[in-house]
């Protein structure tokens, strides 16, 4: 079983070493990085605006926790957004692309 887990940076330099460090370690096959993202959202009871970029990050199930962790420890917000999809269907090539990415043989 795969997932897409979505999240959300602050800038760019944020969002390329988190995906760069989620990939080198064998976390995910694949972050994209879509720029430009407008967030409107409730913080500490007052509504706030961000240009952000979201990552859309794409793995096993099986590495979730792994991958929660360390974007929690290399985000610097607060509470960064960290929300994981099911991938219910997909291309097969495409998914046994993602195996063979992470595989540790």
């Amino acid at each position: 079983m795969y997932h897409l887990i979505y999240c959300t940076c602050p800038n760019l330099e944020t969002a390329e070493a988190i995906a760069k460090q989620l990939v080198g370690e064998n976390l995910a096959a694949c972050v994209n990085i879509l720029p430009g993202v407008d967030s409107v959202y409730q913080w500490r009871g007052q509504i706030e605006t961000a240009r952000e970029h979201l990552l859309l990050i794409k793995s096993p199930q099986s590495r979730y926790d792994a991958i929660e962790a360390a974007i929690k420890a290399a985000h610097p917000y607060q509470l960064p957004e960290i929300i994981a999809v099911a991938i219910e269907r997909g291309s097969a090539e495409y998914l046994k692309w993602i195996d063979s990415c992470l595989s540790t043989d």
